[in-house]
């Protein structure tokens, strides 16, 4: 079972559609996917290091804090998987799927082998974000760990306010910046929230980067009334925001999954619902996702599922 399937409702619908994350926890652990996904990390990261992980200089302080945020969360709620022990100068970490034990004194930058941030997103699934929480500076990112995005790397958007990165999207500004701004001014410690966004793409790989782009104008070759369904993806990422508790960082964890709509449309229902979105989806929306080349072909699909 594909593990969230955003569409709730019969017709598209430009909203954050952010929750509490109330019991839920900020960072998932897929096993199936996890040393898969993690040696792509690896792998991305140690071929362009500075593609994929990026940080201003005066974030260290904001990656500490997400590292001392993240890492008892991740052992109270996988203990299966991580354990951490806190002693007066050091912590001891324990990755049990990578089968890795570190040593480390927070604060103390030459205690570990990597930035903070970096040393940390290369543990885990999602990609770590962090937004500078004041109010006065627009709330721009300022570092970051993006393997997976969508279309967009760090090298465009890095001190850029989050109004300003979010221009590119289609009625984005008009629907929804003051409500988002807003939100994530008023966003509080120890209440993280979380929503789910959505696209369909028609490569198979999780590093969409702007790099990407000739495969994917290829890909269009490829799509037919028999080939759509496989070829196509749907993807989903899971984000959440958090107010970290010492520099008042807020971070955005990103958690994609992706499922081919062929097996999402063995269940007819999924398959009406996605053919009721997509005809709702204006244009400018479609255009932006990247969906307008095959948008058509793709409901006609969704359509035949349908019954």
């Amino acid at each position: 079972m594909f593990q969230y399937f955003p569409f709730d409702v019969d017709h598209f619908s430009m909203t954050m559609g952010t929750r509490a994350l109330g019991k839920g926890f900020v960072i998932e652990v897929d096993p199936a996917c996890y040393h898969a996904e993690i040696t792509l990390k690896q792998r991305l990261l140690n071929d362009d290091t500075s593609y994929y992980f990026q940080a201003l200089p005066h974030t260290e302080p904001l990656q500490w804090d997400t590292l001392t945020y993240l890492l008892p969360h991740l052992a109270a709620c996988y203990p299966q998987h991580f354990s951490l022990t806190m002693q007066t100068e050091h912590w001891i970490w324990h990755n049990h799927l990578l089968q890795e034990c570190v040593t480390f004194q927070p604060g103390v930058h030459a205690s570990l082998p990597l930035s903070p941030l970096d040393w940390l997103g290369r543990q885990l699934q999602e990609d770590l974000l962090l937004l500078d929480g004041s109010v006065d500076g627009g709330i721009p990112l300022v570092a970051g760990q993006l393997c997976f995005p969508n279309s967009w790397c760090l090298e465009e958007k890095l001190g850029q306010s989050f109004l300003h990165i979010h221009d590119p999207v289609a009625l984005f500004a008009e629907q929804l910046g003051r409500s988002s701004q807003l939100l994530l001014e008023r966003l509080k410690v120890g209440r993280p929230v979380w929503r789910l966004n959505w696209a369909f793409r028609t490569i198979d790989r999780l590093d969409i980067t702007p790099r990407t782009a000739h495969e994917i104008q290829q890909s269009y070759q490829t799509l037919t009334p028999e080939t759509i369904g496989e070829r196509c993806l749907l993807r989903v990422e899971r984000q959440t925001l958090s107010r970290l508790p010492t520099t008042g960082a807020i971070l955005f964890t990103v958690h994609t999954y992706q499922e081919s709509v062929a097996e999402l449309t063995h269940n007819v229902k999924h398959a009406r619902r996605m053919a009721s979105v997509l005809r709702s989806t204006p244009a400018e929306v479609l255009a932006y996702k990247g969906i307008a080349p095959f948008a058509d072909l793709l409901l006609d699909y969704l359509q035949l599922r349908s019954h």
